[in-house]
């Protein structure tokens, strides 16, 4: 029970390429073209390029409450999520405040498990031991108003900077940083956490150099640059839109990487994860570095994983990696075993896809709390159906993580469900793509049929037919190295600057299964050309067993195939179908 994909090329239309003929190679322009690139400056990856940080709402009391912070000696604790945006901007706080003089900044992260997301009340109690005058929110917030109005009520003042979208009243901070705010300038809304905090470091570097800060003190100027590696590594595993101005601060941070310039938490997560960093690619900070980061969150204490990017010496680094990848390889073990037991209660339905609901609910009291995120996003892009998966919280209560297809912004979903029904959810927040919530578990019944009912008024049968968007054919002679070299150069690509695809039809010539779940191709263009290798992750069964297709219509990304110090062009299948 697969949801059938269709292969559909994006708009190639013949509009006069923005630079000259021989600037770029014609598949590259193609791409470019049809990701609405209309000018080289758009492809800029320079830091002058960068927004202003003066576009950004809030800076100024923002920037005025940390001057009086660091003039005053605050002592400062920074809350951050329990994710790898968290962690990233939780790093970023703490070692640009330490830069800029901070003589008492700390970090405090929510168990997830404990505590939950956010700044709540129960947070704020364990903060006030530390006796802080100063809160900083990084990655959360916006939503916290009772952990706000407790902070207050304890005289502790608090500065939210978050990304996520706000309710229609908002946290009585003392000051409140988010590109999202109703009638914020910023134009672009797709700052993830980090890149939020960084902007306010920015900001409040500018105000301390005009006092003459850090000459007076005899501190250097600090070359905020030097947080990049931790930004570009936020930014993509938030999965936040690569608009421009994200793909300077990612494309920066890579370069730092790429340059031996990343800091000895990130090196370490490189060389944990087998990953050359010389070489180091933005799928490389999404599915390599960000997973072992989150499975410190996901199973245990995300502390683990905000130490490792704040510590400077090598060695304890690399110890530190290696037990965020030992959680990592629990956390895969514990999602397959619910990826199977889910898709066996789905299977047991009996229902083919137009029987499905439109919005698919999942529920098991045994499943782990940490890991329902991944495994909702599992199921969506099985069956494309925007996907709740619930797992036990406490006191009577489950707690859901949502995920959305394109074109269903699933927080207004739920804004929608928790409107028509008071009282059903207990609190809810996200993005358009990616929502949490909780709720009573002796009113799952009720979610899952008001769930549908909303999805079914903003979907048509239509939206529910996944499709893979390719950038057409490659001819024989242009499945090279060089080209696969080119295009892994040219990004860096990522959500809403996705990596290119293409479509063609291969002869099959041979066909293995490795590792009972990924299928290895030997595979020739119809037509003539060169024979090349093919893997497909994680295919199908019907993909694995059906070996009897002489010819496949591919649709594939291209790629650098590294095995023992020799490189070679192999294509990555992206979805597979019979000719």
């Amino acid at each position: 029970m697969t949801t059938t994909r269709t292969i559909i090329r994006r708009d190639a239309a013949d509009a006069g390429l923005p630079w000259p003929d021989d600037a770029l190679h014609p598949v590259l322009a193609r791409v470019y073209r049809q990701r609405g690139i209309e000018s080289p400056q758009q492809l800029e990856r320079s830091l002058d390029r960068l927004l202003p940080y003066q576009l950004l709402g809030g800076l100024n009391e923002a920037t005025a409450l940390l001057y009086q912070a660091l003039v005053e000696h605050w002592r400062v604790i920074v809350i951050g999520d329990f994710d790898a945006d968290g962690a990233t901007s939780t790093a970023v706080a703490v070692r640009a405040l330490r830069m800029m003089g901070a003589a008492d900044v700390d970090f405090l992260v929510p168990n997830r498990f404990r505590f939950g997301y956010g700044l709540t009340p129960e947070i704020v109690e364990v903060a006030a031991q530390r006796r802080p005058q100063l809160i900083i929110t990084v990655d959360n917030g916006i939503a916290s108003h009772a952990g706000v109005a407790a902070a207050n009520a304890l005289g502790i003042r608090v500065l939210v900077t978050d990304h996520h979208l706000p309710a229609d009243t908002l946290p009585a901070a003392e000051a409140i940083v988010n590109p999202n705010l109703p009638g914020d300038p910023f134009p672009s809304k797709h700052l993830a956490g980090v890149g939020v905090i960084f902007y306010v470091m920015l900001a409040l570097r500018a105000l301390l150099r005009s006092t003459g800060w850090f000459a007076a003190r005899g501190l250097a100027d600090p070359n905020l640059a030097q947080l990049l590696d931790l930004v570009a590594l936020g930014t993509v595993a938030d999965v936040v839109p690569l608009d421009q101005n994200n793909r300077i601060l990612v494309g920066q941070g890579l370069a730092r990487i790429r340059g031996g310039q990343a800091c000895a938490g990130v090196r370490a997560l490189i060389r944990i994860a087998g990953r050359d960093a010389s070489r180091l690619s933005a799928a490389d900070l999404g599915f390599a570095l960000g997973p072992r980061l989150n499975a410190a969150g996901r199973l245990e204490d995300m502390s683990l994983g905000i130490a490792c990017l704040l510590c400077d010496d090598e060695p304890r680094a690399l110890g530190m990696a290696g037990q965020l990848d030992v959680l990592n390889v629990e956390r895969r073990r514990i999602e397959q075993d619910m990826k199977d037991e889910a898709l066996a209660g789905l299977a047991g339905l009996q229902l083919d896809d137009a029987e499905l609901p439109y919005g698919l609910c999942l529920y098991d009291p045994a499943w782990h709390q940490g890991v329902i995120g991944i495994l909702a996003s599992r199921i969506k892009e099985r069956f494309h159906r925007p996907t709740v998966v619930f797992a036990n919280g406490d006191d009577g209560e489950i707690k859901g993580s949502a995920r959305s297809i394109p074109g269903l912004p699933i927080r207004d979903v739920l804004e929608a469900v928790a409107t028509r029904h008071p009282g059903l959810l207990s609190k809810f927040g996200g993005h358009s793509m990616a929502a949490g919530l909780t709720l009573p578990v002796a009113r799952y019944d009720d979610f899952c049929q008001a769930f549908e009912h909303e999805v079914r008024q903003r979907l048509t049968a239509a939206d529910l037919q996944p499709v893979v968007h390719s950038d057409g054919e490659l001819a024989p002679d242009e499945l090279t190295l060089d080209l696969a070299e080119l295009l892994r150069s040219a990004g860096p690509w990522g959500q809403g600057f996705p990596e290119p695809t293409f479509d063609g039809r291969f002869e099959v010539l041979e066909r293995r299964v490795l590792n009972e779940r990924h299928l290895k191709l030997r595979v020739r263009p119809q037509g003539g050309g060169q024979a090349l290798d093919a893997l497909a992750f994680n295919a199908d069964a019907r993909d694995l067993l059906g070996g009897d297709q002489p010819a496949l219509r591919l649709a594939y990304r291209l790629d650098v195939n590294e095995y023992r110090g020799q490189r070679s062009v192999q294509l990555i299948v992206e979805h597979l179908e019979a000719v």
